[in-house]
């Protein structure tokens, strides 16, 4: 064991999941945060006593300050919160997208993400250092036809980095993002369904396995992400590939 505890949001499928299984096998203790309960219950069966399920809606700053008190009272510390939770939906033109399915795209994808932060920042700073990784995407630069809630939430959530990177870095923080490119989880089924911009036309062997961005999210708790402190590690990027083993 490292004696490390990182909190990962989206913690029931997809990348976050693996990323439980990365940080586990790594010796970090997790907390798994996920609206799906029994999923993450399941998980943390999987991986043992060094994991802990904590159902959790990232919309509700209260439910995460709690869950960030429940991870400090059983295991005293918290090392690093992995921002990875994010919906794709609305997936519609703006003069069809429904405001309240926008709306609640902008609660998890960006707002959760500041109340991810907000709860951690404190904790982390008494402890003297601490990592923030948010989970970004190619649509934080770039518009995508029916995508205008997830874009505009990305982009808010790597601006929102790149300011808690501006206020915390010099007390210890490491605060930073990972785009991963398109990866093969359960939002690319719902994005191929959709029919909708070039996205979904891709063939879904280009998508890489989860597993990279997992493995890429503990090598940036790491010195390697140090370069990339307020900024974000592309993991379509060959050297970072070569950094983290998944490529030779």
């Amino acid at each position: 064991m490292t004696d490390k505890t990182v909190i990962i949001t989206g913690a029931s499928r997809g990348i976050g999941a693996a990323a439980a299984r990365e940080f586990a096998a790594a010796g970090w203790r997790v907390a798994l945060l996920a609206r799906s309960a029994g999923d993450i219950s399941a998980l943390a069966d999987q991986i043992g006593g060094a994991a802990m399920a904590l159902p959790c809606d990232v919309a509700d700053q209260g439910a995460m300050q709690a869950a960030v008190k429940t991870v400090l009272a059983r295991w005293g510390r918290l090392d690093a919160l992995i921002n990875n939770a994010g919906m794709i939906d609305p997936i519609a033109r703006l003069e069809d997208a429904d405001a309240d399915s926008w709306g609640q795209s902008i609660d998890i994808n960006l707002k959760g993400v500041f109340h991810g932060m907000r709860a951690a920042l404190p904790v982390m700073k008494a402890a003297g250092g601490g990592t923030i990784i948010t989970v970004s995407s190619g649509a934080a630069s770039n518009p995508y036809e029916g995508w205008s809630a997830y874009c505009a939430a990305k982009a808010g959530a790597a601006m929102l980095t790149r300011a808690a990177h501006l206020e915390e870095g010099s007390n210890g923080l490491r605060i930073m993002g990972l785009s991963p490119g398109t990866v093969a989880t359960d939002m690319q089924v719902r994005i191929k369904a959709s029919g909708i911009n070039p996205v979904s036309t891709l063939d879904p062997t280009v998508h890489v396995p989860p597993e990279w961005p997992a493995r890429c999210l503990v090598w940036m708790c790491g010195p390697g992400g140090d370069p990339w402190l307020g900024e974000e590690v592309k993991l379509r990027d060959e050297s970072i590939r070569r950094a983290i083993g998944v490529l030779e």
